[in-house]
């Protein structure tokens, strides 16, 4: 390998690195709200309402949605790393002033805003990965990355313990600081990467070549894999937001034990399941075209038996190991949906395939986020709603495994590589 190549790898996996605390505070600042609820209702009367309260959360969710596909298209055409470090600097200035809120409007128009400043990143940062990384390192690399959200979501139920031991407006603030901070991080270290550069990928061992890419987008292959994305998405918004809830509800604990039990175990399990994911897909990709959408439909064919144990689990031991199949199958499922998009979509749409993924995932967790609490009030069980949501990602499973990619990197040329 030569000197290029070696600085070329480092400066991949460095991107990699600075990207994962970027990650990490993109899901803690907005996850803590659902594991501080307790203590955030007692002082904002309004959110004691399970209605109202899952509204505060899906304006969110909307408002991520609709600017996910704005965020990836100026991705594709602008600097990706200001727009990381802009991304960064207004969601934690954002979240800061959130600790400092008295009232519901005031703290409903800054999750509005923080899902405007949140939904220029992940789009941009995964393009980037995706760019550092041509290969039989993508899953892996994203799969890093991607554990940096679950390690927030982990963080996130620790917001429960801060919040009912110390104070709700000190987690909020101490993040926004730190985020703050992060972004004069980026801005000396973080490097764009151009996405023309092309890397020779290794040819199939199964017996032929892949085939060339044509045009800039595989609709049919991309229509499909926005099916796969969006319906799992409405379980998993219901486990982010109402888990530590339906914990509270079922097994009658408090605030910062259940913020605690469902976060770390879900976020523990995703964080194995991404690299997990991440590990076996690449693996199999050097074997198999299809080799990463069969890694994502095994992990969404695990997540079908957990939300039913979740919802309807007798007691908490069970319902916490239902809660850890989940996120093992789910991160295996998230590690690879980049991956899996740069196989129908070219690298200069990337960003915005990933915006428009987004937008249908969230926009479909943010329709079942305040129907659950709706149900909620009028006497429907939280239970009830989690097994019924495995219907969907049985469907997303059995799509994911009709997918058929015919190339391991739309849009670029394959070859034999020689040998080091």
């Amino acid at each position: 390998m030569n000197i290029d190549t070696n600085n070329m790898t480092r400066t991949a996996w460095a991107t990699v690195a600075l990207l994962w605390p970027v990650a990490l505070l993109n899901y803690l600042d907005r996850q803590m709200l659902a594991t501080m609820g307790l203590s955030i209702k007692a002082d904002i009367v309004e959110l004691q309402s399970a209605e109202c309260y899952g509204q505060l959360m899906a304006v969110f969710m909307w408002v991520y949605a609709v600017c996910s596909p704005l965020g990836g298209l100026i991705a594709d055409r602008l600097n990706r790393k200001w727009l990381i470090v802009a991304s960064l600097g207004i969601w934690s200035l954002v979240t800061l002033l959130m600790g400092h809120v008295h009232g519901f409007q005031q703290l409903y128009w800054l999750r509005a805003i923080m899902g405007v400043s949140e939904a220029f990143y992940i789009p941009a940062g995964l393009a980037l990965i995706a760019d550092y990384h041509r290969g039989p390192t993508r899953s892996l690399a994203v799969g890093i990355h991607m554990s940096g959200i679950y390690m927030g979501q982990a963080l996130g139920g620790v917001g429960g313990w801060v919040a009912q031991d110390i104070s709700w407006r000190a987690a909020f603030s101490a993040c926004g600081i730190a985020g703050v901070a992060y972004a004069f991080v980026l801005m000396l270290f973080l490097r764009e990467k151009a996405h023309d550069a092309a890397a020779p990928v290794t040819a199939p061992a199964d017996g032929a070549a892949d085939k060339p890419a044509g045009g800039s987008v595989q609709w049919l292959g991309f229509l499909i894999l926005l099916l796969c994305f969006s319906l799992p998405s409405m379980p998993g918004w219901a486990v982010k937001n109402w888990l530590p809830t339906l914990l509270q509800d079922r097994f009658l604990l408090d605030q910062k034990t259940s913020g605690l039990w469902a976060t770390m175990i879900y976020a523990g399990a995703a964080f194995c399941g991404v690299l997990i994911g991440g590990r076996l897909s690449d693996l199999w990709s050097k074997r198999r075209v299809r080799g990463r959408t069969w890694a994502s439909g095994i992990g969404l064919l695990l997540t079908v038996p957990a939300l039913i144990g979740m919802g309807l689990a007798p007691s908490l031991p069970l319902a916490l190991a239902a809660t850890a199949l989940y996120g093992l199958g789910f991160g295996m499922f998230d590690a690879n949906n980049m991956p899996i998009l740069c196989q129908v979509t070219s690298a200069r749409f990337r960003a915005t395939g990933y915006g428009v993924l987004n937008f249908a995932g969230i926009g479909a967790g943010a329709f079942l986020t305040p129907l659950l609490g709706r149900l909620k009030d009028h006497g429907v069980p939280l239970a009830t709603g989690f097994a019924v949501c495995a219907a969907p990602a049985l469907l997303a499973a059995i799509l994911m495994f009709w997918l058929r990619p015919t190339t391991r990197d739309h849009g670029t040329p394959e070859s034999t590589p020689k040998e080091n």
